[in-house]
C-alpha cells in the first residue's frame, strides 16, 4: 500500500498514493494508516486525489483509520473526486468527516485551527 505521511508544522498529511480502495487493499491500508498515524497527537489531513475509486470496504477502512488514531488527534480528508465523495455522501459519512475540497484547503483549515 503506498501511502506517504509528511509532518507539515503541527499537521500530519498523510496521501495515498493508489488509484482505488476496495475490498482488495482495504486490510493493508488500515493497517498502513495505522502505522503512518501512530502517536500523532493533532490534526491528520488524508490526501485522497488520487484515489478514484472507493467501495464499501475501502470506506469502512477510512472509517476503520479514523477509528484508531490516537486520542485528541483528528481525520479530515482532502482531494476527493467526484466519485469518492459520491460515496461518502450516499453513506452519509460526508457529515462523520470534516471534508475539504483541495490538499491546500484541508491544510489551511487545520492550520487556522491549530
Amino acid at each position: 500500500m503506498n501511502v506517504e505521511a509528511i509532518t507539515k508544522g503541527k499537521i500530519l498529511l498523510v496521501t495515498v498514493h493508489e488509484s482505488r480502495i476496495d475490498a482488495a487493499v482495504a486490510v493493508a491500508f488500515k493497517e498502513t494508516m495505522r502505522e503512518r498515524t501512530l502517536g500523532h497527537p493533532g490534526r491528520i489531513v488524508l490526501d485522497m486525489s488520487e484515489v478514484g475509486f472507493l467501495d464499501s470496504s475501502g470506506l469502512g477502512a477510512v472509517v476503520g483509520a479514523m477509528k484508531q488514531i490516537d486520542p485528541g488527534a483528528k481525520l479530515e480528508l482532502a482531494g476527493l473526486s467526484r466519485t469518492v465523495a459520491k460515496v461518502f455522501k450516499l453513506t452519509r459519512m460526508d457529515s462523520v468527516f470534516t471534508i475539504h475540497r483541495s490538499v491546500a484547503a484541508g491544510l489551511a483549515a487545520a492550520e487556522n485551527a491549530a
